[in-house]
């Protein structure tokens, strides 16, 4: 249908129905909320697979490897209780917002994402996927099917911290997802941080990540994070917060976001 006719492709519908307003439903509509081989999560040898019409509320209640506590804590955060029982992982990313909570603690698992179509398959980074506010490489027939996690980091710490104008129901001002991986001497041997909300898409700090590299796995962690490792970022100012509010919380968030990843046992 969607190769022949074109369409809008509709799984969890909690960001297509709002976006309409008061306007009604027009142009042609594909339902894939039923698709069952598109939802669940799967073990493999070297990937966990996320089906891409898996909920948030399956995300929380699965159990999963140490290293997607981050992610589990961003599906905690989207929406209320209704929205995460009907919202779905690839709708999310598919919407492309800025604001979306799921993309940083994903990009610190270094996922992929999988798109099927009737001319095939294609697999590309998470990181490639989303190019812009509301913008994505899926090409007009396809479908993203699944979310793939490499098996690689799975015994690592790793959370979630966002920073809104309320505690619940809120869109992000900024978000920080962080993941480490300690070595035998308790020191760092990978550190992974992303940040949300503070430029068209979400971006790792590479930097910082090289300079967290064989530091010690321990509250204090923090501090080794500064301003200049925030200078891939480009916040911008609206009604939710000013450009440089953004900056200075990022920063903030990521000092004590890594303190409490590296300070867990």
């Amino acid at each position: 249908m969607l190769a022949s006719a074109g369409g809008q492709v509709l799984a969890g519908g909690t960001d297509f129905f709002p976006s309409l307003a008061d306007r009604p439903v027009t142009g042609t509509i594909v339902d894939i909320s039923a698709l069952r081989e598109l939802k669940g999560v799967i073990r493999e040898p070297d990937y966990i697979r996320i089906g891409g019409l898996t909920t948030w509320s399956e995300i929380a209640n699965t159990p999963l490897p140490r290293c997607f506590d981050g992610l589990k804590a961003a599906a905690r955060e989207i929406g209320g209780i209704q929205i995460q029982n009907r919202g779905t992982v690839a709708g999310n990313l598919c919407n492309a917002s800025p604001a979306a909570d799921s993309v940083p603690p994903l990009l610190t698992l270094d996922a992929e994402v999988e798109l099927v179509s009737r001319d095939g398959t294609r697999r590309m980074p998470l990181a490639e996927f989303i190019i812009g506010n509301r913008k994505t490489l899926r090409r007009p027939g396809e479908i993203l099917s699944q979310i793939l996690v490499p098996r690689t980091v799975e015994d690592a710490a790793s959370t979630f911290v966002k920073l809104g104008a309320r505690r619940y129901l809120v869109i992000s001002i900024v978000m920080v997802a962080v993941v480490i991986q300690r070595d035998a001497t308790d020191h760092i041997r990978e550190a992974r941080v992303s940040v949300g909300s503070c430029s068209v898409v979400a971006r790792r700090l590479k930097e910082l990540e090289i300079a967290l590299i064989g530091a010690p796995s321990a509250v204090g962690l923090g501090s080794l994070a500064a301003a200049a490792h925030l200078k891939m970022l480009s916040p911008i100012g609206d009604v939710r917060a000013t450009a440089a509010y953004r900056r200075d919380a990022a920063l903030r968030l990521i000092q004590r976001t890594l303190d409490a990843c590296a300070g867990s046992s």
